[in-house]
Order: C-alpha cells, then structure tokens, then sequence
C-alpha cells in the first residue's frame, strides 16, 4: 500500500465542474492498493499517517499531528502508485489491487480515519479528476507499507 501524503492549506477534488470533495487545513492523501494489502496493512499505513507529526507548533517545529490541529483529510483512491515504468514507455498497472478489493480497502480506510479525524472527504473514481490545492510548506511524504 502506498500513500502520497501533501500537509496543504486547503485542497479540493472535482470533476465535470461539481467539487466532490474539499477541506481546508490538514492533509490531501492519493491512495495506492497493491493486490498483496489487508486490512491489517491499511491499519498500519492509517495509523502511521495519522500520527505522523508534520504540522508545526508555536516555535515553528513540525512537533503536532492531524488531530492536534484539527485538521481534515482528503482521501483519493490512486491506482497508477503502483505504475510500473521499468520496461518501454507505457506504464504496468498489474501490481496495482485488483477494482473490487482495492475499492473494499479503500472504503476501509475512509471507515478507520473517520473514526479519528473530524472531517474526512472522499472521492469516488472518475476518469477525469481535477486537483486544487494549495501546498503548506510544501510538505510531501511518500508511505510505503512495505518499508513499515
């Protein structure tokens, strides 16, 4: 499992003119399923994100995370993580979850982070997504679970 973790100051999703999702501080995450995750890979990527400390405190240190601040999560299914570019130029998806069961870890996972953060947004996929965001920092992090 991967995920693309960006600390913005707002982000949003839409698609054909409609926003399907917004939030204002906090964390705008592209979502990777590999045909290998579990659950229990999905509760240590989510427990990881949600403790990672990379918001900063009043001496300007990244000591506080999601909850500390109050902060919301836009979450995005994203299957081309999982590109693989290695041979010719037009990228592999066959590591990437099989549709069915990576949309069931997906919506696992809107399901543990809602338990925790205040405000979670998600996107259904659609063909033709268009991001906005405004990045705080910027501040990127990639989570591998296969580094975890």
């Amino acid at each position: 499992m991967r995920f693309v973790i960006q600390r913005v100051a707002h982000a949003s999703v839409s698609a054909d003119g409609r926003v399907l999702g917004k939030i204002g501080r906090g964390l705008m995450v592209l979502i990777g399923v590999s045909d290998e995750d579990t659950k229990e890979t999905a509760d240590k990527m989510v427990r990881k994100m949600l403790g990672l400390r990379i918001f900063e405190d009043e001496n300007g240190k990244t000591n506080l995370n999601l909850h500390t601040v109050n902060g919301g999560l836009l979450l995005i299914s994203q299957f081309t993580l999982y590109a693989d570019c290695r041979k010719g130029n037009r990228p592999s998806f066959i590591h990437a979850g099989e549709p069915d069961m990576a949309c069931g870890l997906y919506e696992y996972i809107l399901a543990e982070c809602r338990k925790q953060a205040p405000v979670v947004e998600q996107v259904e996929f659609v063909a033709d997504l268009k991001r906005e965001l405004l990045n705080d920092g910027p501040f990127t992090i990639v989570l591998d679970s296969a580094e975890l």
